[in-house]
């Protein structure tokens, strides 16, 4: 009789996972772009002391209006301030601002949007009322009246107060998105035996609830540092945000530079090529995020 064949053994390779960076960049090149313009703005207003050529607040009376040459590649301003390391410094402005006031919206919005959606009832009535009232203003008219009741307050080179006045108005924005992702979980069966257990509302939300809504809130979260950083824009333009002679891209727009903006466009056109190009990176970057993570949410 013959021997019988033993079986062999299949061997097969399991696939590597990504990096969820790497993934992210692969499935969504236009979020990849974004995220590099981001990161090149990061790290020159980081590194603004090393990369900029002068003192952004120089004055140089001998270099007034001075339009761009291999001293001063992006010009002077009306000051002799050299445009270029006023537009490198105005980028820490913008992300400052953007980044902490976004942050704080987003979050304030995210804990209320919660509160209202498990808790329900007179307490979810109460809270609605307020965001209806506070969505019934356009963004820009509400941050101008919290400036202009608040008034400046700067700490640590940061206008406090405007970043308030920024943050307000992305409050009911976030606060809807969150509360429509908690009332969905807050109906699934393990929420009510997690009650039914004796659980506490504490550990029923940070344990069952905010994990689930995590995912909605830095979409929002992402997505609100480009209005922060246009709303801030618009308010220093206005002279209700950032003022001389910290440098602000906003503020570069505005006095001087529209009284000479046929004389030096230059004073105009690079603050508002940088204000357009962070405003666009970050959209880029939160609508390819939020295909990424949930195509179904809307912001």
């Amino acid at each position: 009789m013959s021997e019988a064949t033993m079986p062999t053994a299949i061997s097969y390779k399991v696939p590597k996972r990504r990096h969820p960076v790497l993934q992210f960049m692969v499935q969504q090149p236009l979020g990849a772009a974004g995220l590099v313009i981001i990161v090149l703005m990061g790290v020159c207003a980081a590194f603004a002391p090393w990369v900029s050529p002068y003192d952004p607040l120089a004055v140089d009376y001998g270099a007034m209006l001075a339009p761009p040459s291999a001293e001063h590649w992006l010009g002077t301003d009306s000051f002799g301030r050299d445009v270029l390391s006023r537009v490198i410094y105005g980028a820490r402005t913008a992300l400052a601002i953007g980044f902490i006031a976004s942050f704080l919206g987003s979050t304030v919005g995210a804990v209320i949007g919660v509160a209202s959606a498990y808790f329900g009832g007179k307490t979810d009535l109460i809270i609605q009322g307020i965001m209806d009232v506070l969505l019934s203003f356009p963004i820009i008219v509400l941050a101008i009246t919290v400036v202009a009741v608040l008034g400046n307050n700067v700490v640590l080179g940061l206008d406090v107060n405007l970043i308030i006045a920024i943050a307000i108005p992305m409050l009911p924005r976030v606060e809807r998105v969150v509360r429509a992702s908690a009332l969905a979980i807050r109906e699934l069966p393990y929420i009510d035996a997690a009650r039914a257990a004796g659980y506490s509302h504490t550990r029923i939300i940070f344990r069952h609830i905010i994990p689930n809504v995590v995912a909605p809130y830095l979409i929002m979260l992402t997505a609100f540092v480009a209005q922060a950083i246009l709303s801030e824009a618009s308010l220093s333009f206005l002279g209700l945000g950032v003022t001389e002679p910290t440098p602000s891209w906003g503020l570069m727009l505005s006095g001087s530079a529209a009284d000479f903006y046929q004389q030096a466009p230059w004073m105009i056109v690079f603050p508002g090529i940088a204000i357009s190009l962070g405003v666009f990176a970050f959209n880029l970057f939160g609508d390819s995020l939020r295909d990424w993570l949930d195509p179904k949410i809307k912001i």
